[in-house]
């Protein structure tokens, strides 16, 4: 299925800012749901790593660009992850 994606540098930051964001949100209701997770950072910088398996899978499938754009993503999250940090 993921076959047939276009080579893009935007689809692939599109993607890259997706797929954390979700997993991001999820981890970030889990964290103020239950106490015993209100200080477990690593659960967002794990959301954050998950692009490290797109990365992988789509460089595996020849996609440079989409790759591209998710290592771009990435440090977009990082940027985010490190003023969040900052400002906590």
């Amino acid at each position: 299925m993921l076959n047939k994606v276009k080579d893009s540098v935007f689809l692939g930051l599109g993607i890259g800012i997706l797929v954390p964001g979700i997993l991001g949100s999820i981890a970030w209701f889990l964290m103020h749901r239950y106490a015993f997770l209100a200080k477990a950072d690593l659960l967002l910088i794990a959301c954050i790593a998950a692009n490290a398996g797109l990365l992988h899978y789509f460089f595996k499938l020849n996609k440079e660009n989409l790759g591209r754009g998710i290592i771009s993503a990435t440090f977009l999250w990082a940027f985010v992850f490190f003023f969040y940090k900052i400002n906590q």
